[in-house]
């Protein structure tokens, strides 16, 4: 009592009070230590799992978002086609366009590699008309703008049918053999194929509607020349693309684009090719093109460069610096550069814009380096949909 009263602790509380928080910091590294060890041996049995099953849905349902805008997709081409004047039922409707989802195409084999290009036009030129000629046979128009807008529609519904089959794909793989790294890599480029998908979708009411894409640029800019120095029709022999001529500041101006106003982009290469065979001599030949932009550029932004500016394939490229090698031609390039997205989708503003500086720099181009009573081709590439004369 005499302790307590006068403030002094007993040694053994001191004791109990010292040992106590050893004795459960032990415990505590000893649990965590068996934790870390049994993690070791079972993390890649359950751990992994655990994240494969985390990612494989995540994987569902951006897979599910995918069916949603390609079935959108599917259906506005459905109800684009019934406008056109078809008369299947919708379910025979719904199968046809179906299997023309799947038509496709292979490509020559190149391990000869001379001659490819041809056998490539060649194996385009008819995968090209059977896919028109399967569009055609489901409507009662004989309107062929109409008929190559509508071609135009079935082919992004069929690039969204693709995307949705090749994603669809992998995650069913990666499902099946539990495979992580393969559900990872998807998981990692999906947000990218979904904008992509989703530029896809906004196409699509592009060529419903019948209005410009930001891949016209180029054919926009051929248009407004060819008004200003009055052009006439010239050459309209080869398929979708026309020839017009005529004069600018004492130069003869040959103007190459592909017709409209339905969606086409024509034969630029061979139209160019024709041309330069029958003048015998050019003294340039200006392609203006829509061009894919880095993120963080400017949309519209306008460049100069030597070379022919167009996509695609490759095989009108290929005739144009053939041919231009030949007769010593020179080629100038103007890109109007814009993302994939504005590229497919109704022509923004800024394109529009662009289109005037493009002009401007084509006639700087042809004043600077084109003599007077010289020759030159401007050739405007891309989908000439909802662009005409």
């Amino acid at each position: 009592m005499g302790n307590e009263v006068s403030g002094v602790i007993p040694s053994e509380m001191l004791n109990a009070a010292a040992t106590a928080p050893t004795e459960d910091s032990t415990l505590l590294m000893l649990f965590w230590f068996v934790f870390l060890l049994l993690s070791f041996f079972f993390y890649p049995m359950f751990g992994q799992r655990v994240q494969l099953m985390n990612v494989l849905r995540d994987i569902d349902r951006k897979l599910y978002r995918l069916k949603l805008m390609r079935d959108d997709v599917r259906q506005r081409t459905i109800t684009a086609i019934k406008q056109a004047g078809s008369d299947l039922p919708d379910e025979e409707l719904g199968r046809r366009l179906d299997t023309i989802l799947d038509y496709f195409y292979i490509a020559p084999e190149s391990m000869d590699p001379v001659g490819v290009v041809y056998k490539l036009e060649h194996i385009l030129e008819i995968g090209e008309n059977r896919f028109e000629d399967q569009v055609a046979a489901l409507v009662k128009t004989d309107d062929v703008h109409r008929i190559k807008t509508l071609t135009n529609l079935v082919e992004v519904a069929r690039a969204m049918n693709l995307i949705y089959r090749i994603v669809r794909h992998y995650y069913l793989l990666g499902r099946r053999t539990s495979n992580y790294f393969l559900a990872i890599q998807i998981q990692m480029q999906l947000p990218m194929i979904l904008e992509l998908a989703e530029a896809y979708r906004q196409a699509s009411f592009a060529f419903y509607n019948g209005q410009p894409i930001g891949d016209g640029a180029g054919v926009l800019v051929a248009a407004k020349f060819a008004r200003e120095i009055n052009a006439v029709t010239v050459d309209e022999s080869v398929k979708d693309t026309t020839v017009m001529l005529g004069e600018w500041e004492g130069r003869k101006v040959y103007i190459v684009r592909a017709k409209g106003p339905g969606g086409t982009v024509g034969r630029p290469g061979e139209a160019v090719k024709r041309v330069i065979e029958m003048e015998g001599k050019v003294d340039a030949v200006i392609t203006i093109d829509a061009a894919l932009k880095l993120e963080g550029e400017e949309s519209g932004k306008i460049a100069e460069g030597a070379g022919v500016a167009i996509g695609g394939p490759g095989v009108d490229k290929f005739k144009i610096e053939t041919i231009a090698r030949e007769k010593n031609v020179t080629l100038y390039a103007i890109a109007i550069f814009q993302s994939i997205a504005e590229a497919i989708t109704p022509m923004r503003e800024s394109i529009s814009k662009a289109t005037d500086q493009a002009l401007e720099k084509v006639k700087e181009i042809v004043r600077k380096y084109v003599p007077e009573k010289g020759v030159v081709i401007v050739a405007g590439i891309g989908n000439t949909v909802g662009i005409g004369y």
